[in-house]
């Protein structure tokens, strides 16, 4: 029975490029959506631009010009960078239209006559120089629960924690430095600890993974919070219906943008009905390809938000880990840090959608790109397994059969044997685990290409009287090849199609998987790959090294800083501030140490300093020095240091700690 699916992937952020990251969950989408067409499905694939927040409003100014400029800008960049890595949206939007801007509100009022819309009194950060209250995103500082410096202002990178921004020690504004104020604002919230129970038997039946299931049962457990969803001017995005200077918080209309991309695609089409893939009762199913550091927003806010106004809910999110490379984080000093289009302008798209393919498992698990390894997968696999089965295949149906394919099948047992895979592949597929289908789909070319060489064409076509059996044995190698390619079609779009002109047949399904080439006529065949080159993955990184920034000058003559020096922006990524030592011992163990205790003006925290050679404990307690105060906590052996105290001189007795005027306070900022 053929299904109706609508597919969305999350929405990338408007003024950032696409990157090798984001692209591995818009071709994890693409693949599974391709394989559900394949199979004769009825999908409609949409996506758009998250174009709202402060960053949008800050960049636009920064370049000076109109939000909405910025936002096509980027929205036809992301599209030509999707549409070159063979990604088939059926429309690719932004969430600042009109019909988001209608359907945002419409929900809004619906929430609100469900009562689930109440206001109230917070506190947050506010930037005194810029004059804006700051979002997550601009805030870093120190993590509540680790003490990891360099954290943003919802969650830890190093541990893991969630949290609000207020809840940062030693926050600072991204924006300009200046240590942030908090302010007073009436905000609107959506009452989501009264979706506590649907929640919960949601996410256990089946709509997320079981992993995900486990997380968001810790949340579910510590008790649901309501929901902030409005912001305060200025900020670019929704004015909340009713109110002056309030506008919805993007994380209220982002989701929202996959309604309005669907209700845009279907206003354009007259065999799709908006309400027939959305209201509450719909058979339709909706699935949501996701990243794991979002799946609060989607499994939680979002399908409360859906029930409270109407709509139906996901039938599942499909999420997955980061991106990394050679086990790290991506760099841009590295040149692991790659955007699409400078990863097109190098090498062939459908290395990387393969490769993607290999490594992910359904799971959230992060992916790692080793580049060593993606060499070797794709010209072992691709151009040595299955591609070698056509070329090797090809060449001898072309020249000593003018292009005619057996009248019938050599090995129907091995045939069959390809056949009987597809609904292990075809379940592997379903449930997002790729690299499983492509070890199945791979150890099917490795027999394939077994029973070319165990017949040995090329030595059997100089007996006499073997021709007929040469051209069998080739046929059947073709017919394999068929098989393989249609296994392979949702990975490999445009070598599938290559491979349709070579076997000249008409687009491939899953129900050809039955059939067989018999008596048919091949066209002459053109390698549908070659061999990568070390050479162009090396290119490729170099290209993407981006260089250190200059500083601005003051004249002509000071174009930028010299080998050896930093730039201003690096300067201002240290964060010195005054303390007060409020005591001061001997480690324990340790020649050269002291274990202080500091007074950084709202907190204290511990600093083992190398200073015992010239100062004795007894004497440091109620003196200023200047440390540095987010460096990242040092595990050492006598215990953690949390930041750098400052000295000068040699060493030894010859140790001299810096301290500020009379008047400092411990926690000024040194500038």
């Amino acid at each position: 029975m053929s299904r109706r699916i609508l597919v969305t992937s999350a929405l990338p952020y408007v003024s950032g490029s696409i990157h090798l990251g984001t692209l591995l969950e818009e071709i994890q989408t693409d693949i599974w959506v391709r394989f559900q067409r394949l199979r004769g499905h009825q999908v409609h694939y949409v996506c758009g631009d998250d174009a709202h927040g402060t960053a949008t409003m800050l960049l636009a100014e920064e370049r000076g010009v109109d939000p909405e400029a910025l936002i096509e800008e980027f929205r036809q960049e992301h599209v030509r960078d999707f549409q070159g890595f063979h990604v088939a949206h059926d429309n690719y939007y932004t969430t600042h239209c009109e019909e988001n801007r209608q359907l945002s509100e419409s929900i809004f009022e619906a929430l609100r006559k469900q009562e689930l819309i109440f206001t109230r009194e917070v506190e947050q950060l506010f930037d005194p120089e810029r004059k804006l209250f700051l979002a997550d995103r601009f805030v870093k500082g120190d993590c509540p629960r680790c003490g990891s410096a360099d954290q943003y202002g919802d969650n830890c990178d190093n541990c893991g924690a969630t949290y609000d921004a207020t809840d940062l020690n030693n926050p600072r504004s991204t924006l300009s430095g200046a240590t942030p104020e908090l302010a007073k604002s009436e905000h609107y919230f959506f009452d989501l600890p009264v979706y506590a129970e649907m929640l919960d038997e949601w996410t256990a039946s089946g709509a997320v993974q079981p992993e995900v299931r486990n997380k968001l049962r810790e949340w579910l457990e510590a008790g649901l919070k309501a929901w902030d969803i409005s912001r305060d001017a200025p900020y670019f995005g929704f004015v909340i219906p009713g109110t002056q200077g309030k506008y919805f918080y993007v994380w209220m209309d982002a989701p929202i943008g996959y309604m309005a991309s669907f209700k845009n695609l279907a206003e354009r089409r007259d065999d799709l009905d908006f309400d027939d893939f959305w209201r509450a009762d719909s058979d339709t199913e909706l699935h949501h390809f996701i990243g794991k550091d979002i799946v609060n927003f989607h499994a939680l806010f979002w399908p409360a938000v859906l029930d409270g106004a109407g709509y139906r809910k996901p039938t599942r999110i499909h999420t997955h880990g980061f991106v990394t490379v050679n086990g790290t984080k991506m760099s841009k000093s590295k040149g692991t840090f790659i955007k699409a289009s400078t990863y097109l302008a190098h090498l062939d798209p459908e290395y990387l959608r393969y490769y993607y393919a290999t490594k992910l498992n359904g799971t959230v698990d992060d992916l790692d790109i080793n580049f060593d390894d993606f060499v070797q997968r794709v010209n072992s696999d691709l151009v040595g397994k299955i591609v070698n089965i056509a070329s090797r295949c090809a060449g001898f149906i072309s020249k000593q059969f003018d292009g005619r394919l057996s009248s019938k099948l050599h090995d129907p047992g091995l045939q069959q044997q390809f056949i009987e895979r597809k609904e292990e592949i075809a379940e592997l597929f379903e449930i997002g685990n790729t690299g499983r289908a492509v070890r199945e789909i791979t150890a099917l070319a490795d027999l394939a290409n077994q029973y070319i060489a165990h017949h040995a064409p090329w030595a059997m076509i100089k007996e006499e009287g073997k021709r007929d059996e040469v051209q069998a044995v080739c046929s059947q190698g073709i017919n394999l090849f068929r098989l393989l390619a249609i296994y392979l079609k949702p990975i490999l779009p445009k070598m599938a199609e290559a491979a349709e002109d070579f076997l000249n047949v008409e687009p491939l399904t899953w129900e050809d998987l039955d059939g067989m080439l018999v008596d048919h006529e091949i066209e002459a065949f053109k390698p549908l790959f070659t061999r990568m080159d070390k050479k162009d993955v090396d290119a490729l990184v170099a290209s993407s090294v981006e260089a250190e920034p200059e500083s601005e000058s003051a004249s002509d003559e000071a174009a930028g800083p010299e080998a050896g020096h930093i730039s201003i922006d690096d300067f201002a990524k240290v964060e010195l501030r005054v303390a007060r030592i409020e005591s001061a011992e001997p480690v324990e163990g340790a020649d050269k140490l002291l274990r202080l205790t500091l007074d950084v003006g709202d907190h204290q925290r511990q600093v083992l300093a190398g200073i015992k050679s010239a100062y004795e404990a007894a004497h440091l307690p109620g003196r200023l020095c200047v440390v540095v105060a987010n460096l990242a906590p040092r595990k050492m052996r006598f215990g953690t240091s949390q930041g750098m105290v400052l000295a000068a001189g040699p060493g030894d007795s010859d140790i001299f700690l810096l301290s500020p005027d009379a008047g400092a306070k411990p926690g000024m900022i040194v500038r």
